[in-house]
């Protein structure tokens, strides 16, 4: 059965470094046998529709391949379309009346607890605020992620410590839902 997958490319294609062309990461990943790949916007989202594998094991594929080709390590989550959905519907925070620069959701490798952020003080952080989901996070940040002291603070790395973990704003969440329906 063919599933139809997004994966997401953390730190790409950000102040000039890392540059992995959107034209060549089609290809590449058509060269490892996977249909109906896209990518959207230049920061790293690929979707595609494969019938082999599991979310990990292509991640690992994926990454490999990047690494082979471009000659730097780039991590790698790659999620089914019925897992990015659920995200989206799961929303705490009203989405529809907010705009997508104060809405993220930080997409983790693995499943993750309350007790990884209990160090940090929520109330301190007003009215900014995070809630967990399925391997993700949710993020509302009234005056957009790049102003955030409670970003900041969840990306401290003893907190990702043994995660893969990458952010997208509400657009791209949505928008990978849709690139990923069959």
């Amino acid at each position: 059965m063919t599933t139809r997958y997004a994966a997401l490319l953390r730190g790409i294609n950000v102040g000039g470094s890392r540059k992995v062309p959107m034209a060549e990461l089609r290809t590449l990943m058509e060269g490892l046998g996977h249909d109906a790949v896209g990518t959207y916007l230049q920061s790293g989202q690929a979707v595609f529709a494969s019938d082999r594998g599991d979310e990990e094991s292509l991640a690992a594929e994926l990454g490999d391949a990047i690494e082979k080709h471009f000659g730097f390590a780039v991590d790698v989550i790659v999620r089914d379309h019925a897992y990015l959905k659920a995200v989206a519907d799961a929303c705490p925070f009203p989405a529809a009346g907010l705009e997508a620069k104060q809405l993220h959701v930080t997409y983790f490798s693995t499943p993750v607890d309350a007790e990884r952020f209990a160090e940090i003080d929520q109330a301190a952080f007003l009215p900014e605020e995070f809630r967990l989901g399925d391997r993700a996070l949710y993020l509302y940040a009234p005056d957009g992620l790049g102003r955030s002291k409670l970003a900041e603070a969840l990306s401290r790395p003893r907190l990702n410590k043994g995660l893969i973990a990458t952010t997208r704003n509400w657009n791209t969440v949505i928008k990978l839902v849709d690139l990923t329906t069959t």
